[in-house]
């Protein structure tokens, strides 16, 4: 006897002679001396027919079985008599491990996203989000295989710090104080009497940390939680999210937006490549536009222009945008798809941007009024990557630190960089949710994201 998960028994091609299935019902009909299950397991998109007839000693019981119970079927692979699948099992036995009651909520029918989300712990047993998080499973194990293979190193940024790497303020505070009775110095909180004796917070991003191995290890990434206090209920925010950033030694922003091109491309020819039945039902369910745009983005290529272009071309494009277009402003996301689906109908990278929307590590231009930034911005959802070359020369950065008033004393390990062997480097950060949203066509954020973060929402 053979265990074997779902798509392992489908690839058999009868080879078997028996096998084990555990899974879920999703459906049971019965019919004139027999009752056909529905069964599967989480590990693929198919389901795959158990036929039990009344033969089998627990018939009685096995016709009570509702959708949600859990099922261990023993049984013999044989080439199926119905449509709608090649292979079904004969069952020898149907142990039932869990009854479900009537109240499971996911029935046979769809159910909205909306509702999904008050129950997310079980929103992962349904067609969509099941695959929605097999994608992100392979997803992230693409993102190491790209890494390893250029030979990157994998490096762990402190979740806990006392850096704002982005400026924004932003910050989800971690404290051990007793907040019925804070301590105060000078009208202020007293951080002396906290565990780390000082003002913690969690993080927004591994940069930095990443910068200081590049410095060492030449080129490394990290890849993991990161989190913004962002008061914002918006379809594209959440306060937990999961960032890909890597850092290059010896690299300045021309090898920078070459290796976030090739990244974007290898990830969503991936997904193309390996995950073909999980993306069928989302090219056929959530967007219909979703293969085309996955292909433009896998396969065209990107368009590089400076931020100032981009700003010119909007300004004459003759369309009524919401948010005002005018030199020194971020792009939002209206303007972006403008860019990238009207205009250029592809992939763009905007690079050198005013550097009084940019964070204070960014490499000052010779212009003294731009920075080198970068932005990939993608079809369907706008900016997926933003990274820019570091400033390594230690004067300028630290007079762009007094420019926005930051602490040189809670950088000085930073400051350090520059003083001890200092290279030019850039990286990048991927938003790997924003990935997901691209690869699978679901348009909130909340959707690809087990268990989502958003203000007044910590359930589960």
């Amino acid at each position: 006897m053979v265990r074997t998960k779902i798509f392992k028994l489908l690839q058999s091609e009868g080879l078997l002679e028996k096998v084990l299935i555990k899974g879920w019902v999703r459906t049971r009909r019965d019919s004139k001396g027999f009752s056909f299950l529905e069964i599967n397991d989480g590990s693929c998109l198919k389901n795959v027919q158990i036929i039990a007839d009344e033969e089998l000693n627990n018939y009685e019981e096995i016709k009570k079985l509702s959708t949600g119970s859990a099922v261990s079927v023993t049984g013999e692979l044989v080439e199926s008599k119905g449509g709608g699948q090649k292979w079904e099992i004969q069952a020898e036995t149907v142990e039932i491990i869990s009854l479900a009651p009537d109240t499971y909520p996911l029935q046979k029918k769809r159910h909205s996203d909306e509702f999904l989300r008050t129950i997310a712990h079980l929103r992962p047993r349904t067609n969509k989000y099941g695959a929605a998080f097999r994608i992100r499973s392979e997803l992230a194990f693409a993102i190491h295989k790209f890494f390893r293979d250029r030979g990157f190193k994998y490096i762990h940024s402190p979740i806990i710090t006392s850096s704002d790497c982005e400026g924004a303020g932003e910050l989800f505070k971690v404290t051990t104080l007793d907040l019925n009775h804070v301590p105060k110095r000078s009208g202020a909180t007293d951080f002396v009497q906290d565990f780390f004796g000082r003002e913690a917070n969690l993080s927004v991003s591994g940069q930095l940390a990443a910068e200081m191995f590049a410095l060492a290890l030449g080129d490394v990434y990290t890849f993991g939680p990161t989190f913004r206090a962002e008061n914002s209920n918006t379809r594209r925010h959440a306060a937990e999210f999961w960032m890909v950033e890597p850092e290059m030694a010896f690299c300045n922003l021309e090898c920078n937006m070459d290796l976030a091109e090739e990244l974007t491309k290898y990830l969503t020819a991936y997904v193309i490549e390996e995950c073909k039945d999980d993306l069928e039902l989302f090219a056929k369910f959530v967007d219909k536009d979703l293969m085309s745009n996955l292909e433009n983005t896998a396969f065209s290529e990107y368009i590089r222009l400076p931020y100032s272009e981009a700003m010119e071309i909007l300004n004459i494009s003759n369309k009524k945008f919401e948010y005002e277009i005018s030199f020194g402003k971020d792009l939002q996301s209206e303007h972006e798809r403008y860019l990238t689906e009207k205009y250029f109908k592809r992939p763009v990278i905007l690079f050198d941007y005013p550097k009084d929307i940019k964070p204070f590590y960014m490499r000052l231009n010779q212009d003294n009024k731009t920075v080198a930034a970068m932005d990939v911005l993608v079809p369907s959802i706008g900016e997926i990557i933003g990274g820019s070359q570091r400033e390594e020369r230690l004067d300028i950065l630290v007079s762009r630190m007094d420019e926005l008033g930051l602490s040189k004393d809670d950088y000085w390990w930073y400051l350090d960089a520059r003083k001890y062997g200092t290279v030019e480097h850039s990286g990048f950060g991927l938003g790997f949710e924003r990935l997901l949203m691209l690869v699978t066509g679901i348009s909130n954020i909340r959707d690809v994201i087990p268990f989502p973060r958003t203000p007044k929402s910590i359930d589960f």
